[in-house]
């Protein structure tokens, strides 16, 4: 964005972090993001190619924007558009740490993630709470083991974000910790006088 929209944007006292919902008006598609710098030429803003290929927006046209806030994000599902992607060894961690990269999401977006020098596409399929969400600083929620998930979808890899503290009854132990608590045993044997 040009330094311009920095002034303006300080000058309105909005929300951090700063989050805009992009509109193209023309094909009435809504994406969201964040700004990455405040550089850019007068009148001009600069975005990723895939951004501009969910936006349905070529070079050179005309978008709204404009400042919004967005619920943290508690739940996201994504969908990969390549079998690709399911090929690499952990391909949840691969995805929790290309999304350090993002601000927010949306509902319905296809996000490119880079890994190996190879782009993988992704759709959101979901996001909780709402149709658009933050994720920044956001925990994840650790998945439990053993109970099946009966609405799962062949392709599909999902992340249950909590951004609660944890409760007073996770943090104390039940036990509290004695270092060096146990008993002693010797190995010798007395040795026999004959």
């Amino acid at each position: 964005m040009p330094p311009s929209a920095l002034e303006q944007l300080t000058r309105l006292n909005i929300e951090y972090p700063m989050i805009f919902k992009l509109t193209n008006k023309k094909t009435k598609r809504i994406t969201h993001c964040g700004v990455l710098e405040f550089v850019a030429d007068e009148g001009r803003v600069y975005l990723p190619h895939w951004m501009m290929t969910n936006l349905v927006v070529e070079e050179g046209a005309l978008l709204q924007i404009e400042s919004v806030s967005l619920p943290v994000a508690t739940f996201s599902k994504f969908q990969p558009l390549s079998e690709d992607f399911l090929d690499i060894t952990n391909p949840k961690a691969v995805l929790e740490n290309c999304l350090r990269n993002f601000s927010c999401l949306t509902t319905g977006d296809v996000i490119a993630i880079k890994y190996n020098s190879k782009v993988y596409e992704l759709c959101v399929l979901e996001t909780k709470p709402g149709n658009a969400v933050i994720i920044i600083e956001c925990d994840m929620n650790p998945y439990v083991r053993g109970i099946p998930d009966y609405d799962y979808v062949i392709g599909t890899l999902r992340f249950i974000r909590n951004s609660r503290p944890p409760s007073a009854k996770e943090e104390t132990p039940s036990e509290p910790f004695t270092a060096f608590k146990g008993e002693g045993f010797t190995l010798r044997t007395a040795k026999s006088k004959n």
